[in-house]
């Protein structure tokens, strides 16, 4: 794997979020909670993917919605990073996200707002962007929610204009159901986690082992080339035409989970346009993800950090 060379990694967020941290010293009902100064971040999965692609030392291109005032402060927050990415002129005003550390317990709560409302019109528009900066060969990274307002194959229609493209696709909820009952011809790449994953199953999925059989019978099934399934602070799963993996999470100190997916996908996506075999790209993959959840809120993971645990994201087959 290099990293002098690597094939153009392009990421799609439509439903961004300007992220808020705070802190309090003890969340109680009914009164009011002084918090410390917030700290801001761009959030959103893709978005989330481009930043992480660029704190390891790579490039990506990030296709962002953006609406309204929240929408411009956004905007800024992702030059201030270095970030390169295309607006897209997204519906009414771009939403919020607060994340509030509470002192005592070291428990977080996270509050998502909704994002606006898309219209036709506003669908119409990403699939212009799409075809105007797909390149062929490229890995495409569709991350994070969808905005309110479109269709349940909204995915599968937005996969489809990206022809050509290595599709990476880190969803949950109704879009992941709809993606695993109705497959997207020529997925590259579907993620999701444990409790997804057993959702989906149907039961419960204890052991590695059988994390690598249910990822395996949705590659039978034509759902994606590659299927991961993350298992918290044990590791991922990838199962693939003739190769079952399992990586180790690296032993860390847990400070934020948030961001650990979306650090996740850069790692690994950015370690595969690197020239890196899919067990390289796991263990880099897995080394991001546990160096962002070393820091503190919305903050994503540390090259450094990075580079020092990698060692310890070791990756077998099952």
């Amino acid at each position: 794997m290099t990293t002098e060379q690597q094939t153009p990694i392009l990421t799609l967020t439509l439903n961004p979020a300007l992220d808020m941290a705070t802190t309090v010293p003890e969340m109680v009902p009914d009164r009011k909670l002084r918090c410390a100064a917030p700290l801001l971040d761009p959030g959103g999965g893709g978005l989330n993917v481009s930043r992480a692609v660029t704190v390891l030392g790579g490039e990506s291109l990030a296709l962002v919605a953006l609406g309204g005032l929240t929408g411009d402060r956004l905007a800024g927050l992702i030059r201030a990073e270095s970030v390169p990415f295309l607006a897209l002129m997204g519906p009414g005003e771009t939403r919020q996200s607060l994340t509030v550390t509470e002192e005592k317990s070291g428990r977080q709560y996270r509050f998502m707002l909704p994002g606006p409302v898309w219209s036709e019109a506003d669908q119409g528009r990403v699939f212009l962007l799409l075809r105007a900066s797909a390149r062929v060969g490229a890995y495409g990274v569709i991350s994070g929610s969808q905005p309110p307002g479109v269709p349940g194959d909204f995915l599968a229609q937005l996969a489809r204009s990206m022809a050509g493209l290595q599709v990476l696709l880190d969803t949950s909820g109704a879009a992941l159901k709809q993606a695993v009952a109705h497959p997207i011809p020529g997925l590259f790449v579907l993620r999701m986690d444990d409790l997804e994953a057993e959702e989906l199953a149907g039961h419960a999925l204890t052991t590695r082992v059988q994390s690598a059989d249910f990822a395996a019978s949705l590659v039978a099934r034509g759902v994606a080339q590659k299927v991961i399934l993350a298992r918290g602070a044990d590791g991922s799963v990838l199962a693939e035409a003739g190769q079952r993996l399992f990586v180790k999470a690296a032993p860390v100190k847990v400070v934020s989970k948030v961001g650990a997916g979306d650090s996740f996908v850069a790692g690994f996506v950015l370690a595969l346009a690197r020239g890196g075999t899919s067990a390289q790209a796991m263990a880099y993959g897995a080394a991001a993800a546990s160096a962002a959840v070393m820091t503190d809120a919305t903050q994503l993971c540390r090259l450094a950090d990075v580079e020092r645990i990698l060692p310890d994201c070791w990756v077998e087959a099952i």
